[in-house]
């Protein structure tokens, strides 16, 4: 039997990037997947490739910053697969890159809804099931901008920082009902919110690798397979952990020359 067999999870920012490709890696180990993010064409594809390599999917368009749309997407998740079993928030925003000084007020507040306020309900909405059930998995996305507080994004590194204190308020509530709650923490990884830039991806690559322990930025996959380790059975004794996917950026100090 498959790993997933039969459960539903339920991944959000599932039309690129990350999302996508935890999702795609899910449906193979056998879930039901529900994808949530705002670009409804990408989504479409998305379920069909998907169904084509014979994964069960299913998606809803929402934008998750809207309290409304987000929880009309989860029902209709809810009523085409049953029950959310595992959750994996992963929907960002990334705000601007600026002087904290000049940051957008409403800009700010958008982020950080984005980021954490959105977590906050469709936690509070799949949780108590889960504690009914006494069996569910959430992960949450993270960054290196929840453990250092880098320049020029004061809202991003702000939401990131919240989103662990998120994860292991909800993971020490949820502990004694065997539901598990855990975060992981992104590196610099080949998304297209990184190569958004208007140079060659190869270019961009070779100017991003030196930052890198390993040598080489990270692919969605790599994170992908973390956060289908930590949905699984196998995780069973893992919660409340931050868990970096970021090729030792955090966990080492590059002398500077």
């Amino acid at each position: 039997m498959s790993e997933f067999a039969n459960r539903h999870v339920l991944v959000t920012g599932a039309s690129s990037g990350i999302g996508l490709a935890t999702a795609k890696l899910l449906a193979r180990s056998g879930a039901r997947v529900s994808l949530i993010a705002r670009r409804g064409t990408l989504l479409a594809e998305a379920v069909d490739g998907i169904a084509l390599d014979g994964g069960e999917a299913t998606y809803a368009a929402a934008d998750i910053a809207d309290r409304t749309a987000l929880m009309a997407a989860i029902d209709a998740s809810e009523r085409a697969f049953g029950p959310v079993a595992g959750l994996f928030a992963n929907a960002a925003n990334p705000g601007r890159f600026g002087p904290l000084t000049e940051y957008d007020d409403e800009l700010f507040d958008a982020v950080l809804r984005t980021n954490l306020t959105s977590i906050f309900w469709a936690i509070k909405r799949v949780l108590p099931g889960m504690l009914a059930r006494r069996s569910g998995s959430i992960v949450l996305t993270g960054s290196v901008a929840s453990a250092r507080g880098l320049p020029q994004n004061v809202a991003y590194v702000a939401s990131k920082h919240a989103v662990v204190g998120l994860a292991r308020a909800a993971a020490i509530e949820a502990a004694p009902h065997n539901v598990r709650v855990n975060c992981v923490l992104p590196g610099l990884i080949e998304t297209p919110l990184l190569m958004h830039l208007p140079v060659p991806p190869e270019a961009i690559r070779e100017r991003l690798a030196p930052m890198v322990p390993l040598g080489r930025i990270g692919t969605p996959e790599e994170l992908a397979e973390l956060v289908s380790f930590l949905l699984s059975d196998r995780a069973s004794h893992i919660t409340a952990q931050t868990i970096a996917v970021d090729g030792g950026m955090l966990g080492t100090l590059t002398p500077r020359h």
